[in-house]
């Protein structure tokens, strides 16, 4: 599709928005002035019950509960467009792709370097192919010892502190105007549709973490370890189920507060059956049994 006046690199420019909507940008011009954090336990009962018999079968590999979580929230994202949105240059956006962003630690030691690690879904894509993904590209970040983003920070890391200042400038002048190069926009988190934070894998719960006025990144969704919690069941009585706490902080200004409460109870319905994951993003998801 050719690219007409007024899109990015990676964003179709929304020209129908209502004026309520479109003064936002002006009124609120900085993405950190308008986040909304939204907390939410979530059921993964269902989640804990697949991964034991999918890594029970002798897969070659090992799927994590991360590889999951990745793939139903690219799949919420897809069946949820306005997620895909965002504002840069004062214009509101819809996002071409689906990227989801996260770190990946160089080594498994606590001074271990850590890389930005970026993930295209397409439409099309399953759980495995998304495991398969996640695990090349994470494996080949660490045989590389980094990545072109990782070289990039460490030149500019060791220029003067004016010098610094300037390019940085330069770069948010580049940013407002969508013109920063694709070399460096493609592994940023900055410029992702989504970056997960799994902090799950250090033991730790959810917390809030913030977005950035920077870049077009519009959620940030950190994710706690898995525990065992009593909860109420649909019939009222109290059940002890696999539990794991949820932290997304979104940009308020792509969506109201009714399209994201809708957009959790999706990701829930994903996460309650895992087994539909083994299907394309793209397909519907059943209810749950």
């Amino acid at each position: 599709m050719a690219k007409k006046h007024g899109d990015r690199r990676d964003g179709v420019w929304l020209k129908d928005i209502d004026g309520f909507h479109a003064i936002m940008p002006y009124l609120m011009p900085n993405r950190c002035d308008n986040e909304v954090y939204i907390e939410e336990a979530l059921d993964v009962t269902s989640v804990m019950k697949y991964l034991k018999k999918k890594n029970g079968q002798g897969a070659p590999y090992k799927t994590t509960a991360f590889h999951i979580f990745t793939t139903a929230v690219a799949k919420t994202v897809y069946h949820r467009p306005l997620l895909n949105r965002y504002i840069a240059g004062k214009r509101f956006y819809q996002r071409k792709d689906i990227t989801l962003c996260f770190v990946v630690k160089r080594k498994f030691k606590d001074n271990a370097e850590e890389s930005l690690l970026v993930v295209k879904a397409d439409p099309d894509m399953t759980l495995t192919q998304m495991s398969h993904k996640i695990l090349g590209d994470s494996h080949k970040i660490r045989e590389d010892n980094g990545n072109s983003i990782d070289k990039l920070l460490g030149k500019l890391a060791k220029l003067p502190r004016f010098i610094m200042r300037f390019v940085m400038f330069v770069f948010r002048f580049l940013d407002f105007h969508g013109k920063m190069p694709e070399s460096i926009c493609q592994g940023d988190c900055n410029y992702a549709t989504v970056l997960l934070s799994n902090l799950g894998s250090i033991k730790c719960d959810a917390a809030y973490h913030h977005l950035n006025n920077y870049g077009t990144n519009s959620i940030v969704i950190t994710i706690g370890k898995i525990h065992k919690d009593q909860i109420v069941g649909s019939d009222g009585n109290i059940k002890v189920r696999d539990v794991v706490k949820i932290g997304a902080t979104v940009d308020e200004r792509i969506a109201d507060g009714f399209y994201f409460a809708k957009s959790i109870r999706l990701l829930e319905k994903i996460l309650a059956n895992p087994e539909d994951l083994e299907k394309p993003i793209k397909e519907e998801t059943r209810d749950a049994d």
